[in-house]
């Protein structure tokens, strides 16, 4: 089974078995979550969209904070000596899809 499941205003592609980096949620490792804002479905050769869809994807926190890549946002005006560095690391949290019901 197939699922498009909306995750912090995200969309995921997820099957059962799925590991995968999401937005930043809250809850430690080995605690069981659930998403359901799913979008879209398929099963064999039924598939489900909009409204109509009534499935719930539950997943299981593997670690609770990644820190992705490092982002660098630098500002500068040439002749005024003004130069400004900033940067950050976007946090997720890694889950695994252990079923869509």
């Amino acid at each position: 089974m197939l699922a498009v499941v909306k995750i912090a205003g995200q969309q995921f592609k997820v099957k059962a078995g799925d590991s995968l980096y999401v937005p930043h949620i809250e809850g430690k490792a080995g605690d069981s979550v659930e998403f359901s804002d799913v979008l879209f479905t398929h099963s064999g050769d039924t598939i489900t969209s909009g409204a109509a869809v009534k499935a719930v994807v539950k997943a299981e926190i593997v670690n609770d904070l990644v820190k992705g890549e490092k982002v660098i946002a630098f500002k500068m005006k040439r002749r005024k000596g003004f130069r400004k560095k900033r940067g950050h690391r976007t946090q997720y949290t890694h889950i695994k899809v252990t079923a869509i019901a």
